[in-house]
């Protein structure tokens, strides 16, 4: 039984032996993989880095355009706003000095046609009473 227990305490040793291969192999394998794959994230990073650096500056562009636009928007509504006020103030002093004497003066003439239609209703009446006017002066008969 000794031959057989060398054997198989020989193949067993054999075995762990490739085993032991086997995972240095493998520790290797796994360890070139780690540097490519460093590699390939560093240069990804370099190639990254500059279209972060242009989308920064990008968004920095694009919020002091933003600014500006804001900024002018706030300059025109003052601006409309001050000429609607104005255009308030100016249609109130045209009102002020066309319309309101423009509508006395229609009140005044109004009264004046009123005192002279009075005036031609007292004289009608005055000559009326005088004259004896014949009830159909083309009548025949």
């Amino acid at each position: 039984m000794n031959g057989s227990s060398d054997l198989f305490l020989g193949i067993i040793a054999a075995a762990t032996l490739v085993m032991a291969l086997i995972q240095v192999g493998a520790i290797i394998a796994a360890a070139r993989f780690g540097r490519r794959l460093q590699q390939m994230v560093v240069s990804i990073q370099e190639e990254v880095r500059p279209l972060l650096a242009r989308a920064n500056t990008v968004a920095e562009e694009a919020s002091k355009t933003a600014l500006l636009a804001s900024t002018q928007a706030q300059k025109i509504d003052k601006l409309v706003t001050d000429l609607t006020r104005r255009v308030d103030e100016t249609s109130l002093v045209v009102q002020q000095a066309v319309v309101t004497p423009a509508r006395e003066t229609l009140a005044l003439v109004a009264g004046l046609k009123a005192g002279l239609a009075a005036l031609r209703g007292l004289r009608d009446f005055r000559g009326g009473a005088g004259r004896v006017e014949e009830e159909d002066p083309l009548f025949i008969g």
